[in-house]
């Protein structure tokens, strides 16, 4: 009887420790494909920040290039002119003086191409940094709703209205204050930064009631998101512009579904600093 009353409790000390071992296995297994999931997501964000680095250091590589040849053409000249020189008997005091103006020109402007790559390498390099800053804020959004992009020099950041509005409304929703938020605080981080936020709809007439049009709808959504970001995120207001751009700027056909979802966007411009580029313009004391 009482070998009986001892076997039973370890019989089920052995029974829990059997059914407990599935368990971590199971648990292990979820575990591990959540760690592989957050790889694979993390390894995409690595590739498209490194395709992004590519296409603008090929875009600096290409106007280095045009302006290196705009000074070998500079020089190309000055050579020539020296070769018809010595051709001549005798020049006057004035032209040998005139000459030599020329010639200091001509180095001030080699002096100015150089600065000007500089100026470009710098601005290719803030402008990369300002990318890899937004998509590292915003994570793993679906590239269909918000895509952050770099044309001519310029950053854009286009939100899909599904995700910014309802259908025909310009109310903000929750979620869409959560991606806002995220985009916020890299601005914020950048005080230099001016930008505009455009409104854009597709070519379906609006329906006349508070509002009159689509021209009216794109201009306030753009408001909308413009006073989330100064009341709720602390923006400056003198760092925004809202505008309207209604149905006139597609970025795709209306004849499709697909294209109107792509036209109902919202975009933030980022404003080039062009007073930095007037600076290298100013001539320097004393220059003629």
């Amino acid at each position: 009887m009482k070998l009986a009353q001892f076997a039973l409790p370890v019989a089920l000390v052995t029974i829990f420790a059997s059914c407990s071992a599935p368990r971590k296995l199971r648990e292990t297994q979820a575990r591990n494909a959540q760690l592989d999931s957050l790889y694979r997501a993390t390894y995409s964000k690595l590739r498209t920040c490194e395709e992004d680095a590519a296409r603008a250091a090929a875009s600096y590589k290409e106007k280095v290039t045009n302006l290196t040849e705009q000074q070998e053409q500079l020089k190309s000249n000055n050579s020539q002119m020296l070769e018809h020189l010595k051709e001549l008997s005798v020049i006057s005091s004035s032209q040998a003086e005139s000459i030599k103006k020329s010639l200091d020109n001509i180095g001030a402007k080699d002096a100015y191409i150089k600065d000007l790559q500089s100026a470009i390498a710098r601005k290719d390099s803030l402008n990369m940094q300002l990318v890899m800053n937004l998509k590292g804020a915003i994570g793993n959004l679906d590239d269909k709703d918000i895509n952050i992009k770099v044309d001519k020099g310029v950053v854009y950041i286009d939100i899909s209205d599904k995700l910014l509005f309802k259908s025909g409304s310009y109310e903000i929703t929750e979620r869409a204050k959560e991606v806002l938020g995220k985009v916020a605080k890299v601005l914020l981080a950048q005080p230099d930064i001016e930008f505009m936020v455009e409104g854009h709809t597709d070519n379906v007439p609006y329906r006349p009631n508070v509002l009159l049009d689509n021209w009216d709808l794109s201009v306030k959504r753009a408001t909308s998101v413009v006073r989330v970001l100064q009341n709720q995120y602390g923006i400056p207001p003198a760092r925004m512009t809202a505008a309207g751009r209604s149905e006139y700027v597609p970025v795709a056909s209306n004849d499709t579904p697909e294209g109107k979802a792509a036209n109902r966007r919202t975009r933030i411009v980022i404003l080039p600093q062009l007073d930095q580029f007037f600076k290298l313009l100013e001539k320097p004391a004393g220059q003629q």
